[in-house]
């Protein structure tokens, strides 16, 4: 009887704790790390925007209107999709156009966008801002290359601050700097000749300022405005034979045309200020010039913050580039004969 007692003690001690590790078991398998559910897993889960699955993590469409192909756009352009890509990894699609210099083509790319539905829009150059702005009130609009928003937009007394559905970036380096190039580098100018497109106001704000500047050291300056690229060549002729010095302020036309201004100038002896880079490096003898992939990235650092919400682009000011560099065209100073100025580095090629 003792025996089989303690075999049936046995038997009872062995059934409870093979009960008490199929109960174990089954609370494993039920907590949510070990579920096996969609979405649960610690391996199966991505990390994404606040450790969301990833049919969750926010996805935007972004349009993107560059006025013309130029090296300066270029480089903006791409130092806001950098941005945004590293702000925003995975989370964007860029639906990219280019106006190949046509306000009308701005115009339509616009219109596209809107009906679209897009995100938000970047604006490059003054031309697709207009057309942006014209097209929708609504929709956030980011800008760069533009060198002064009051003047773009018509805004009488511009703050700093467009309000509304506006903001962004300007690549305007300070005029009057640029403008005492001019007598550091040829300090026996008496006649400087202002060549600029018309069809651009920021171009013609340009001109007046640096004009403001230099008359006041008592040098004589004609404005020389062209209305496209056909009268273009015209007009440079006229200028260089009537100017000691040329300045060209930051113009998508003449960027766009450096070729027919430096055909003329270079073997007429005419040298040549620039607003900025891309112009100097393709005409000019020296410029002050701005990193125009730089304004992009703060572009696009500002649009990262207004998809996610942390900002408002009626509350966002204009951004100006962190810092000028004085830049030198080397082929060019060597063909005039030009002693290069202390400070200044040679522009290299893109």
């Amino acid at each position: 009887m003792k025996k089989k007692a303690l075999a049936l003690l046995l038997v009872l001690t062995m059934a409870l704790s093979l009960a008490a590790c199929g109960n174990d078991d089954q609370q494993k398998d039920s907590s949510p790390s070990n579920s096996g559910q969609p979405g649960t897993s610690q391996d199966d889960l991505q990390q994404g925007p606040g450790n969301l699955p990833p049919d969750q993590i926010p996805q935007y469409t972004v349009g993107i209107s560059q006025y013309m192909v130029h090296p300066a756009l270029d480089d903006a352009t791409e130092g806001f999709k950098d941005a945004l890509n590293a702000l925003l990894p995975g989370q964007v699609t860029f639906d990219e156009k280019n106006a190949a210099g046509d306000s009308n083509t701005c115009t339509t790319i616009a219109n596209g966008f809107v009906a679209a539905n897009v995100d938000l829009i970047l604006a490059n150059a003054t031309p697709a801002l207009t057309s942006a702005a014209t097209a929708t009130n609504e929709i956030p609009i980011l800008a760069t290359s533009i060198t002064e928003y009051g003047v773009a937009l018509g805004i009488e007394n511009f703050s700093g601050t467009v309000g509304g559905n506006v903001s962004g970036t300007s690549d305007l380096a300070p005029l009057d700097q640029q403008a005492a190039m001019i007598s550091e580098w040829f300090p026996e100018t008496k006649t400087v000749g202002l060549l600029y497109c018309s069809a651009e106001p920021n171009s013609q704000y340009q001109v007046d300022e640096v004009q403001k500047f230099l008359e006041a050291k008592g040098i004589t300056c004609t404005q020389y405005p062209f209305s496209d690229t056909n009268d273009l060549p015209a007009v440079t002729q006229t200028a260089a034979a009537n100017s000691d010095v040329i300045y060209v302020p930051t113009d998508n036309t003449c960027a766009e045309n450096t070729g027919i201004i430096d055909n003329i100038c270079r073997p007429a002896g005419v040298p040549i200020i620039a607003g900025e880079e891309g112009i100097c490096g393709g005409c000019g003898v020296a410029t002050l010039s701005i990193s125009y992939y730089d304004i992009g990235y703060k572009t696009g650092e500002m649009a990262a913050q207004i998809l996610t919400g942390e900002a408002n682009i009626a509350e966002m000011p204009i951004q100006y580039a962190p810092q000028f560099t004085k830049k030198y065209n080397e082929a060019i100073c060597t063909d005039l004969g030009l002693t290069v100025l202390e400070g200044y580095e040679a522009i290299t090629a893109g």
